[in-house]
């Protein structure tokens, strides 16, 4: 989502190829997207809208700004946690939350280089309404545009820059405190990056019991049921995902997650039905940009879909 307005602080090269890639981005193209957005955010928990929102692939605050605007229709008190990445393509990882519910203690970000700076890992400490504290740390890893194993390099630093995180979390809030990793790891469940630097697993247990900090990964049985957040050639990829720390997953963790019924996690991906396009394979309906005019639609929303998960106290 990016903004109508030049970012001054890219350089003149970069500006000229986002101007032919942004050709015809107005604001009025601007807020029918933001518009298309909210007809889905407000489907969410319910029809009640999300506690907290993160967001991937925003240009800056002012259009988190827009979007929050927008939003005032669902009837909530959002505020934006935000920080301006060092990404020169104006690529950033945010949150959106209640702030009658959550209240934002500190925020931190760290740039992971990829000889020149990439996209960052954005960590937001919250505190719950029961006085618990929940960090999330929004991730948007290296894309793998470039070639899957070509690129996969780059998203191995960006795991292993989490994995310290998760260490240094639990070195200073201690072992029990409640992390959740979110966004778009352009890698799946069972990819290297993940299960081997990022530490992040289907094993509770494993979880539960590690010495040093492991995740557990909540979208595994989307992986396993054919189903994704983003498609390539019509072949379903779950990019998009939730790990959580082993705090999350105790009956006694404050918070944790919520089970349903049948005592499974309460996690998954958001098929909104007018999200997918129609035919054969259920691929998210794009948005896409006015300059791709094969692949611009007005009535399109997004080429990933959302990610959910429901915790509590």
């Amino acid at each position: 989502m990016f903004d109508v307005f030049d970012s001054p602080s890219r350089p003149e090269w970069l500006q000229r190829a986002l101007n032919s890639e942004l050709k015809g981005w107005t604001q009025t193209v601007l807020q029918r997207k933001i518009f298309n957005l909210v007809k889905i955010i407000s489907q969410m928990n319910n029809g009640k809208g999300p506690d907290i929102l993160g967001v991937c692939e925003v240009e800056n605050l002012s259009v988190l700004q827009q979007l929050v605007g927008a939003l005032h229709t669902i009837g909530r008190d959002y505020a934006i946690a935000h920080h301006d990445s060092s990404d020169q393509r104006g690529i950033d990882v945010a949150f959106i939350y209640d702030k009658t519910i959550f209240e934002e203690k500190e925020q931190f970000s760290y740039t992971v280089l990829k000889r020149s700076a990439t996209r960052d890992l954005f960590q937001v400490n919250f505190v719950t309404p029961k006085q618990n504290e929940l960090i999330l740390i929004g991730n948007h890893w290296p894309a793998r545009s470039a070639g899957v194993y070509e690129s996969e390099p780059y998203r191995i630093i960006a795991a292993e820059t989490l994995s310290y995180w998760m260490q240094r979390i639990t070195e200073i809030k201690g072992k029990d405190i409640a992390v959740v990793c979110v966004g778009d790891f352009n890698d799946e469940p069972l990819s290297r990056s993940v299960t081997d630097y990022a530490l992040a697993t289907n094993s509770a247990t494993k979880v539960k019991y590690a010495i040093t900090p492991r995740l557990f990964n909540l979208m595994w049985p989307c992986h396993g049921d054919g189903t994704g957040t983003f498609y390539y050639n019509n072949f379903p990829y779950v990019l998009d995902q939730f790990m959580v720390s082993k705090e999350l997953l105790q009956t006694t963790g404050k918070p944790r997650i919520a089970k349903d019924m049948s005592g499974k996690f309460m996690a998954g991906i958001g098929h909104f039905p007018e999200m997918i396009t129609g035919g054969r394979y259920p691929t998210p309906k794009r948005f896409g940009r006015p300059s791709e005019k094969s692949s611009y639609d007005p009535s399109g929303f997004s080429d990933h879909f959302p990610v959910w998960m429901m915790v509590e106290e």
